[in-house]
């Protein structure tokens, strides 16, 4: 059991993370659904969207679900994520993490969702999804 209970939501539909060339221009599909990231840095451009919206074409890892920790949250708070990933670290479950200014989000491999969903009630937070 964990320290601290945090509430996680389960977003709908399937996410992909695809990567691009650092000086590619950020495509159109890529803000397609309710959920998307965009990060460039000097060694690539990587996009988190709708699985569906990533061209067959472009290279990326597809079937991924996402969980979102209830926020917002203060910039103060430590270890939430060190919290969350130890969980699924514990259970074995590769996780892609991203935060936003308000809160993190965790994506998991959709054939590890249960697994995940478990892990994380063991430690004693709420998931809902």
């Amino acid at each position: 059991m964990s320290e601290r209970s945090l509430a996680l939501a389960l977003l709908d539909g399937r996410f992909a993370v695809a990567r691009l060339e650092p000086g590619a221009p950020t495509p159109e599909w890529a803000s397609a659904g309710a959920f998307t990231s965009v990060t460039r840095t000097s060694d690539e451009l990587s996009i988190v969207c709708a699985a569906g919206s990533v061209p067959d074409e472009v290279k990326a890892e597809r079937d991924w679900r996402c969980l979102a920790v209830a926020g917002p949250l203060d910039f103060s708070e430590v270890g939430i994520l060190a919290e969350l990933t130890a969980a699924l670290a514990e259970a074995g479950i590769s996780l892609f993490a991203l935060s936003t200014y308000d809160t993190d989000y965790l994506l998991v491999r959709a054939a590890d969702l249960e697994g995940a969903l478990a892990a994380l009630r063991a430690r004693g937070h709420a998931v809902d999804g």
